[in-house]
Order: structure tokens, then C-alpha cells, then sequence
């Protein structure tokens, strides 16, 4: 799938509007089968700048689903760890959790007792909070840290307990409980320290498309509303304060757009990746604050009304820009991204080009 065979799966993003979230589950299950039954939902070997794509598009029309979480955090990883990637709705969760060895190498004398296991089984416990869609995933693709370091395990439906929670724009935040939950060797992996990193800035990359689609759909219902509603007998974008302000919304979403287009070209490139990365997550949770203000000013109060496609966009973006992170959390870690990156590197990594 390239960026050239978007309109098929955008059309059916578009029959399943964002407002329908009083049964969160069953709209993303009607979502997802609406998907595949239209064979919209890109392969796993698809270009990864059409996936950055598909995402922002489902930002763009407030989609029901885990569209996000599935195809630039969960499935990604699952397969850069070797495990099986399931065909539904993934989700994805980072946190500290009890993991034990199921099977314990009781001859290994490395470590304290019970560091080491004959299989990769474990068992574990705990709590993640604010899992993204977690009741309507067919797995939640948990990372964390194991007896031995980190690891990266796929948990089914039955094997945890769900509390359910929401965020600001109604969309599920779980928490996801485990008790003691057995999950075999072939649903878990160890794996290196690098992949703790790449987590982190595939969650903000996907947050930060999300955002770049729903500042799109602020800039076009701002600009149709300010066309339509007339005020002193004229049209309110014929107003020289009104059309500032569109010009500055539509500034602020363009360079929204701008650094996840960088992002997404740069996934190609192992070693850019990350920064890309974080500077479109960074850029992305800095402007939500001046794109949700203008466009609600220029809608007036009846922005904020329930019934509103504005506030359905705004809500979103207020949630989106609080998770994984918010810009003074992204530009702390692409300081430390540069100074780890050594002398000289600086320019290279902001300009996309090889080190001298």
C-alpha cells in the first residue's frame, strides 16, 4: 500500500465518525471488519510512510479503533521480536509488572535464584493503567522488565481483567489487571535495551500522526464555519482578525503535518529515525494548545457543544497531547538523544544529512 491507495480505506475511516463511543468495543470491532471486508488494512511488509499515512487519516476522522497502536507500535514490535502478529486490533502498554520465570533453570548459578529459565513461559502481575482500547483488542502487546531484562510478551483477552476508563474525548483508557497470568513461551520474548527506546518514540510518532489528522480537521471546520457565519452583514472570514487567525491555525497545523511527513520519510532510516521521530512528537504536543484555541475562538461557544465535530477534534487533541509524553518530556529526551549522539552530530541529525 503506498500513500496513492489511501482512498479506500479513508472512505470507510469516513463512514465510522469518532462520535460513536458509547459502545467503544463495538464500534472498533464494526470498524475493523468494515476494514477488512473492503481489504483496507495494509499488509504487514507495507511502506511505512504509507502506515504514518493511514494513521494521520484516522486522526483526521476520529476512528473508533486501535488503528494507530496496531500499526506503528504493537505489530511493528511484535515482528521486530520474531512473535506472531495477530490479524485484529493490537494495542500497546509499557510499565513495571511481576515477571517470573514459569520454568526456572534451577542449575543456572547466574544471578539470584530464579534469574534464569529454561523457556522463555513466565508468569506475571500487576496493573497497567491507561491502556489505549484495551477492551476492544485482540492482544495487548505488553512491555516490560523480566527476571533478565526487558521483555516483550502478547497478551489475550482471557488472561487479564479489564477496569475500564476513558479519557477526555471518551476514548478507552483501560487498566489492564493480571493475576498470576501464565503466558507460554511462544507469546513472550527477551529483548535488547534498544527496543525500550524504540518503544517509547513509536508511541510518540503515533500520537503525533493522530494529532496532524485532527489539526487538518480543525483547520477545515474552522474554515468552512468562518465562511458560513455572517456577522455586520458580511461573512466572519471576511474579517482581517479572522483571517489572522486562520492564518496562524493554519501555520500551526502545516508544521504539525510537516514533522510527521519528516518522521515518516525518516523510518526508512535506522539511523534518523528516532530523532525524527521525537521532534514530530515534540512539535505535535506543542502546537495542540494554539490550534484548539484559535479554532474554538473562531467558532464561538458553539464549538464546545456536545453535538459539535469541533470539540470531538479538540477533545482529542487535548488527550493525545498528554500521552506518551508532552513536548517538555519530548524535547527532554531529544536533548539527551544529542548528547548521546557525541560532537558533531547536531546538524546531521536536524538536517537529515551523513556526519562528516
Amino acid at each position: 500500500m503506498t500513500t496513492d491507495h489511501l482512498r479506500t480505506p479513508a472512505a470507510v475511516l469516513a463512514r465510522h465518525p469518532g462520535d460513536a463511543l458509547d459502545k467503544p468495543a463495538a464500534a472498533a470491532r464494526a470498524l475493523w471488519d468494515a476494514l477488512t471486508t473492503a481489504d483496507a488494512l495494509p499488509p504487514p511488509d507495507t511502506d511505512p510512510h504509507a502506515l504514518v499515512a493511514l494513521v494521520r487519516e484516522a486522526g483526521h476522522h476520529g476512528c473508533p479503533a486501535p488503528l494507530a497502536e496496531t500499526l506503528l507500535v504493537a505489530g511493528p514490535l511484535l515482528a521486530r521480536a520474531g512473535l506472531a502478529v495477530p490479524d485484529g486490533p493490537l494495542t500497546f502498554a509499557r510499565g513495571p509488572l511481576d515477571v517470573r520465570f514459569a520454568n526456572v533453570d534451577t542449575a543456572s548459578r547466574v544471578g539470584p535464584p530464579g534469574a534464569a529459565g529454561t523457556d522463555d513461559a513466565v508468569h506475571v502481575s500487576g496493573t497497567l493503567s491507561r491502556v489505549p482500547w484495551a477492551r476492544a483488542a485482540q492482544a495487548v502487546v505488553v512491555l516490560t522488565e523480566g527476571p533478565g531484562g526487558p521483555v516483550l510478551l502478547a497478551l489475550e483477552p482471557d488472561e487479564y481483567r479489564l477496569l475500564e476508563g476513558a479519557n477526555l474525548a471518551g476514548e478507552p483508557r483501560d487498566g489492564v489487571v493480571l493475576t498470576d497470568t501464565a503466558v507460554p513461551a511462544d507469546r513472550v520474548r527477551r529483548v535488547p535495551e534498544a527496543v525500550l527506546a524504540e518503544a517509547e518514540w513509536r508511541a510518540g510518532l503515533a500520537r503525533a500522526a493522530l494529532i496532524a489528522g485532527a489539526a487538518r480537521r480543525c483547520v477545515e471546520l474552522t474554515v468552512a464555519h468562518t465562511a458560513a457565519r455572517s456577522q455586520f452583514g458580511r461573512p466572519l472570514s471576511h474579517f482581517q482578525a479572522v483571517k489572522q487567525e486562520e492564518a496562524k491555525l493554519i501555520e500551526e497545523a502545516a508544521l504539525v503535518g510537516a514533522a510527521v511527513e519528516a518522521a515518516a520519510t525518516a523510518l526508512g532510516d535506522p539511523g534518523g529515525a528516532a530523532f525524527a521521530a521525537q521532534a514530530a512528537a515534540a512539535q505535535a504536543s506543542a502546537s495542540v494548545g494554539e490550534i484548539t484555541r484559535i479554532a474554538h475562538q473562531l467558532h464561538g461557544a458553539i464549538g464546545f457543544t456536545e453535538l459539535s465535530p469541533l470539540r470531538l477534534a479538540t477533545t482529542r487533541l487535548w488527550s493525545w497531547r498528554d500521552e506518551d509524553g508532552n513536548e517538555q518530556a519530548w524535547f527532554a529526551r531529544i536533548g539527551r538523544h544529542v548528547v548521546e549522539s557525541g560532537t558533531g552530530r547536531l546538524w546531521p541529525l536536524v538536517t537529515g544529512t551523513p556526519a562528516a
